[in-house]
């Protein structure tokens, strides 16, 4: 997805306010979507559900305002798509790992999150233990976020678990700053020195979302939709994602649900 990076001119209180809501919002979305699925449901299906549930709550889709036209609510992607699927007719069949990348635009202010599963609770032993190390690798990042730290620490320790874990780690694509825009400075690799790179300050939000593959890293975007990113070995991707805010004390994962 296209990633504009802007400034923020903020106010760190309505920001604080607005992003803390919308995240436990968007929380509860995932949440309640990971019992949602089933199998023979389709992308599109899901991807109803998400719009209508994000309208309920109060809150907008925010795939509605990026500059390019997305065809949906939320990215779904599905086997050997590691991010940016769109939602189609395919009926999930049981087994099928699918990853969900959701944003959602509340009061003005962005969040970001998402989730890898397997589609009934059943599949491939490798692709379990995928999705249990890039979970991992996540929350090694965040607890590496507090006032002072680098990007380059962060990386580092998500880079650490997902090669520890013997997984392809996807370079090509990074996190981001949140708030005012969806993707804002600074970018937040899955990979890093220690000690280089952006120094976060209270106040600022991050998305962090690992993402790796059980064969080799390389991936394409899928010319047919123009959207998904594909492994080119064809192999099983994964991802997962939480918007982080940096406090006094250390940090807060705004995208869980209450």
């Amino acid at each position: 997805m296209s990633k504009k990076i802007v400034q923020e001119p903020e106010n760190l209180e309505e920001k604080v306010s607005a992003m803390r809501a919308g995240g436990k919002i968007l929380g509860g979305i995932l949440r309640d979507l990971k019992e949602y699925v089933k199998p023979g449901m389709t992308g599109k299906e899901v991807d109803a559900w998400v719009r209508s549930e994000t309208e309920r709550r109060g809150a907008k889709v925010a795939y509605d305002y990026l500059e390019e036209d997305f065809p949906g609510a939320i990215c779904i992607s599905i086997n050997d798509e590691i991010v940016h699927g769109i939602p189609t007719d395919y009926a999930f069949e049981e087994g099928d790992k699918v990853s969900f990348d959701m944003d959602l635009l509340y009061q003005g202010y962005y969040t970001d999150a998402g989730f890898t599963m397997l589609v009934g609770g059943k599949g491939s032993t490798a692709v379990k233990q995928m999705i249990k190390t890039v979970e991992q690798a996540l929350w090694a990042g965040i607890d590496k976020v507090e006032p002072g730290a680098r990007i380059g620490d962060i990386g580092y320790a998500v880079e650490k678990v997902l090669r520890k874990g013997k997984l392809g780690v996807i370079e090509n694509y990074v996190g981001h700053g949140i708030g005012r825009e969806m993707h804002m400075k600074p970018e937040v690799p899955n990979y890093g020195i220690r000690g280089t790179g952006y120094k976060l300050k209270v106040g600022d939000a991050i998305c962090i979302e690992p993402m790796a593959c059980l064969g080799k890293p390389a991936n394409y975007v899928d010319p047919e939709s123009g959207w998904s990113v594909k492994l080119k070995d064809g192999s099983i991707g994964c991802y997962c994602e939480h918007t982080i805010l940096v406090t006094e004390d250390g940090c807060e994962v705004l995208t869980l649900p209450e």
